[in-house]
């Protein structure tokens, strides 16, 4: 960003595991990087700052309220007292269930009315908030970035179907699950733990699964060094979201250098046109005979691209590109 645009906004982040604030604290990191004036702030931090400050924040009612409707009290609170931008995550859609969609589409729509700019990460989410009739105004695009890592390289395959990321309904489990059971491979592997309130999901998937024959290990959290090192372990790593807003666990096999077998949808044809031969995109009628394939062929699931396009620095500028249009 030009030194001749005002400052970036303050960046708000939030401490803890969830998946919107890791990213918001790397993110603000980078920017930090690319513009030494940006500053950062934690919830605790913002009573410090001089109302009229603008702030960016990172938006999700599960990040922000034990309901929508407490997360839509602390966010307009927010807006109360700072110039507010944000970039919002998870966004209303089917997949949300009768009682929840609509109370989700009432916060998402609150909170972007409350603002002066409004981003999503993918153009797909851009369509979900006019489809669910949340917003049909200017929407920013910053996709997720992926920086890939070097020194991961492929070694000696567990034999096991892979999905990353936290467990919860809808993920795509269950479509791998069946797939792999369907492509006669005995393992699946869940490379991470259950989403806060879905352990109990989980367990009743394990179950499932025996049912077929098909013994499922569930990793729990795993650091970067032990991720990296069960990710190339991986025989077959598989995207099935039956529903998606944007994907980090897309954006980290990919970052890892896998290649995974991903069922078409919108946000999947999108991504796999960012980062050409990083994904095999296929209708789901064919996940079964693909993953079977795709055991025979381990090269197959590994993408060999370096650079990857769209990394950190990249979505750092094009946040300060569009803090600067957002503030003209």
């Amino acid at each position: 960003m030009s030194q001749m645009h005002a400052a970036p906004p303050v960046l708000l982040v939030h401490p803890g595991p969830h998946g919107v604030a890791v990213y918001a604290r790397d993110i603000a990191a980078e920017v930090v990087r690319e513009d030494g004036r940006a500053r950062v702030a934690t919830p605790d931090a913002l009573a410090a700052l001089s109302p009229g400050t603008p702030v960016h924040a990172h938006v999700t009612d599960r990040l922000w309220g034990a309901s929508p409707e407490e997360a839509t009290h602390h966010v307009l609170a927010l807006a109360s007292r700072h110039p507010l931008t944000v970039t919002l995550h998870d966004v209303p859609q089917l997949s949300d269930g009768e009682r929840n969609r609509p109370r989700r589409r009432a916060f998402y729509r609150a909170v972007i009315e409350a603002s002066r700019g409004v981003a999503v990460n993918s153009a797909h989410e851009r369509e979900l908030l006019r489809e669910e009739g949340v917003w049909n105004g200017p929407v920013g695009v910053v996709p997720l970035p992926v920086d890939a890592v070097p020194a991961l390289a492929p070694a000696e395959h567990d034999d096991a179907v892979g999905v990353l990321g936290y467990f919860y309904p809808g993920k795509g489990h269950d479509e791998a699950l069946a797939a792999a059971a369907g492509a006669g491979i005995p393992r699946l592997t869940v490379l991470g733990r259950a989403s806060e309130g879905h352990a109990a999901d989980l367990a009743g998937f394990v179950q499932r699964a025996a049912d077929l024959g098909v013994a499922v290990e569930v990793t729990g959290w795993l650091d970067d060094a032990e991720m990296a090192a069960r990710v190339a372990r991986v025989a077959v790593p598989v995207i099935a979201h039956r529903h998606v807003s944007a994907s980090g666990s897309l954006a980290s096999w990919i970052g890892w250098g896998r290649r995974p077998l991903a069922a078409r949808n919108r946000y999947v044809d999108e991504m796999a046109a960012l980062r050409p031969g990083t994904l095999t995109v296929l209708d789901d009628v064919d996940l079964a005979p693909a993953i079977a394939a795709a055991r025979l062929d381990p090269a197959s699931t590994w993408h060999g691209a370096d650079p990857v396009p769209f990394g950190r620095a990249d979505a750092a500028r094009a946040y300060l590109r569009w803090w600067g249009e957002a503030a003209s």
